[in-house]
Parts: C-alpha cells; sequence; structure tokens
C-alpha cells in the first residue's frame, strides 16, 4: 500500500461557504478515485487535505452551515502536489479576513507545486496573486467581464468549463469544478480509472457541448441603456427581416450614428446583438415548449433548421437538439408538470 508521503497530496482551500459543491466536488472525485484505484488493486493515489485560509479554520455559508476545515493552509508544511483554490468572497470583510491567505499565495514558489487550480471565484485569488498574468483564465459565466476588466493581463476564456494553461488551471461555476478533477484524475491515472469515477458519480466524463458553459449570451442591461431599449423592440419582432438601417430609424438616427452609439453602450456591433437575442429566445423554446425545431428557428429568426444548427454551435458549441436534451424542463420529462397543472 502506497503510504500517504508516496501520494499525491491534494489542498482544497475552501475560501467559501456558499456553494459547497465548490469544494465537496472535487473532493468526492479524489477520494472516489482512491476507491476505484484500490478496488484495481492499485495504491491510493491521493492525500486530500481540506484547508481553510483563516486560522479558525471556520467559515460559515449562506444557509448558515458552519464548515470547520481539519487544516489551516498557512500550516500545511507537507509538499503540495495540487492546489485547489475553490470559491472566493469577494466582499470587503472577505478580503480583510482573507489578507493573510492573500499575501501567502502571491509568495508560493510555483514551480514547488505541480498544479495549482481554481474553481468559480477562486480565479480572483489566483489574480490578485498574479499567477494569472498573460495566461489564459475563466471563472463564473456571470464573472467573467468583471475578472477582465479587474485584471486586463489575462486572457479571459468566458465560455469553457475549464482552462489548462501551464500548470495553471481556472474552472467556472460549481459543478465544473466537478470536471476539472475528473480531467485531472484522468491525466494522472488515465481514462478509463476517471469514467469510473465519474460513473460512481453519476456525472458526464465529459460533458456534452465541447466544455462550453451556458451562461447567457447578453448582460443585463440597466433601463436607460439602449441595448435594453433594442432588447425590448425585439422582442416581437425577431422572426420579421431586420437590418441595422431599419433599427436606426426606429431610434430617429443615423445608421453610422446608431452603430457607434450602440457599440459603446453595449461593447458588440448591433447585428451580433440581434443574432445573440435571437439565439437566447430560441434556448428559452427549447427548454420549455415542445416546438418543433423547424419552428423555433422561423420564430425566432433564425431562417431554418440548418441556419439554426450554425448558429447554436458559434455561439455555444452544441446543437439545439442537444441543448434540448440537456436543459428541456427536468419536471416536464419527469412526467411531474402535468401533475402540477391539473
Amino acid at each position: 500500500m502506497e503510504t500517504k508521503a508516496e501520494q499525491k497530496r491534494i489542498v482544497i482551500v475552501v475560501m467559501s461557504g456558499n456553494m459547497l459543491l465548490n469544494f465537496a466536488g472535487p473532493s468526492d472525485v479524489f477520494t472516489h478515485a482512491n476507491s476505484c484505484l484500490t478496488a484495481a488493486g492499485l495504491p491510493a493515489g491521493y492525500d486530500v487535505m481540506i484547508a481553510a485560509p483563516v486560522p479558525d479554520r471556520k467559515l460559515t455559508g449562506s444557509t448558515g452551515v458552519e464548515i470547520h476545515c481539519p487544516y489551516y493552509a498557512l500550516e500545511i508544511v507537507q509538499p503540495i502536489d495540487t492546489l485547489i483554490i475553490a470559491g472566493n468572497d469577494r466582499s470587503a470583510d472577505g478580503i480583510n479576513r482573507f489578507a493573510g491567505f492573500h499575501r501567502w499565495l502571491g509568495e508560493i514558489d510555483t514551480c514547488k507545486i505541480r498544479r495549482i487550480a481554481s474553481v468559480c471565484g477562486g480565479a480572483f485569488a489566483l489574480a490578485q496573486a498574479g499567477l494569472l498574468d498573460g495566461k489564459k483564465a475563466t471563472t463564473h459565466w456571470e464573472r467573467t467581464m468583471h475578472l477582465q476588466k479587474d485584471y486586463p493581463r489575462i486572457r479571459v476564456a468566458g465560455d469553457q468549463f475549464f482552462v489548462k494553461d501551464g500548470n495553471i488551471y481556472t474552472s467556472a461555476g460549481v459543478s465544473s469544478g466537478i470536471d476539472l478533477s475528473l480531467a485531472m484524475v484522468e491525466e494522472d491515472y488515465g481514462r478509463e480509472v476517471a469514467i469510473r469515477v465519474a460513473r460512481k458519480l453519476v456525472f458526464y466524463l465529459s460533458r456534452p457541448g465541447f466544455q462550453s458553459q451556458f451562461g447567457t449570451l447578453l448582460p443585463a442591461y440597466e433601463a436607460e441603456n439602449i441595448g435594453a431599449k433594442v432588447q425590448h423592440w425585439l422582442k416581437d419582432r425577431l422572426h420579421e427581416p431586420l437590418d441595422v438601417a431599419g433599427m436606426a430609424n426606429q431610434f430617429n438616427m443615423s445608421t453610422r450614428n446608431f452603430t457607434r452609439v450602440f457599440h459603446k453602450h453595449t461593447g458588440i456591433p448591433p447585428a451580433k446583438f440581434i443574432e445573440k437575442q435571437r439565439v437566447e429566445a430560441a434556448r428559452k423554446l427549447l427548454e420549455n415548449t415542445d416546438m418543433p425545431l423547424e419552428r423555433i428557428a422561423e420564430r425566432c429568426g433564425l431562417v431554418n433548421l440548418v441556419g439554426m444548427r450554425r448558429t447554436f454551435l458559434r455561439h455555444l458549441n452544441v446543437t439545439p437538439s442537444d441543448y434540448r436534451r440537456t436543459f428541456r424542463t427536468a419536471l416536464k420529462d419527469a412526467g411531474i408538470a402535468e401533475l402540477l397543472i391539473s
């Protein structure tokens, strides 16, 4: 039996108790990997340590759940194979409370740790420590714009479940930490072991969508933003032929001026905005109705099934039919929705 000193030490630092899966998911992956390895007659491969970024080792979640970690991250002196920063508390209290940990993180010798990773908001901790400078990284889709704005030296890939750049790994929100951990197990012990772990967790080894996040394509605009006004105007017109000149005329502006103002306020050209709005409308119909794909394409102005398929692949890296299978209303498929309605 392989001793703990010989195992790969995984240190998961719990930065917030608001999303328990941020740290519990990766922990379960590595501990189940140990079970799969021993069941195959092999030594357990991982020594998993759950650590807190504060000396009292305690964190409180938004539901009131208290998390008591066995270790304080700054007191771990054993060699670390993989360091995972799970979540983050970006409130003023959190930033002050974790100041010592952030200093420690910024001073660690990255050459002595084989892998450094983050789950969800943990990317901000890595960014603050300067570990993501000049690197490609991701975080939860709701926070990608903030990450890019706060740390412009990072090449933010907001549409991916996880990203590897050198020995730095970053993942998106919540369950993507499981995706990343499964990828690490596959990296360490091969695909067969990773598949066995995924089966135990009833989880995809590689989720459909070519590792693309499925966040909203358009942000929520304030009421006075021209993006919000155009969104409202487009709502019942997506099936119509639309062009920038017609939109500009609706807002009593020249095409040139409308395009300039629109891009300034939304960050994207009007034509791209229309396309994303059409995809968002189609997504809702795919999730909540049994409407045929051809009808959805027509209703949302995506021309036909071929056109809708190409547009979905361009924006979401998934076909409309695969999207429907993945995100179709769960109650409806389970036959519960009809019972609740009746």
